[in-house]
């Protein structure tokens, strides 16, 4: 071994420091901070999984998490919306143009959710278009 080489145990010891004095920084942060998904919900579906944990820093973590993870999804469920409007026809898009509104549709969202493993599908009684779905008022019961 060389001299002024260092044995590897201390410089991964160093970097574990670190990253432990990071991770307790962030944990002391949340204790402070309110998610846009309120510590109650996050308990809730916490303990239906069966988790407890009394320490709130753990509950705001998942919650961040799981904000996280819904801002991404919605992200690319408007990047799939946009890809549809662009492959309109462009008469059709012209007129869409004037109204300037994307409207997201359960196609976008089942494609934006599968590129995260998770697999969507509704009943076949739903109706994703609203021009194809059957007005409640006028349907027989």
């Amino acid at each position: 071994m060389n001299p002024n080489q260092q044995p590897q145990t201390s410089s991964s010891e160093g970097r574990s420091a670190d990253d432990d004095s990071a991770l307790s920084d962030f944990l002391s942060s949340l204790t402070d901070y309110t998610p846009t998904i309120p510590d109650e919900l996050v308990e809730h579906y916490l303990a239906k999984s069966g988790f407890q944990c009394p320490d709130v820093r753990l509950t705001r973590l998942v919650a961040v998490a799981t904000q996280k993870f819904v801002a991404e999804v919605a992200g690319d469920a408007l990047r799939h919306c946009k890809a549809r409007q662009s492959s309109i026809p462009k008469d059709k898009r012209d007129r869409q143009q004037k109204d300037r509104r994307l409207v997201l549709t359960m196609e976008d969202l089942s494609k934006a959710l599968r590129e995260y493993g998770v697999n969507l599908r509704h009943q076949e009684y739903f109706a994703d278009n609203p021009s194809t779905g059957m007005d409640p008022a006028t349907r027989d019961e």
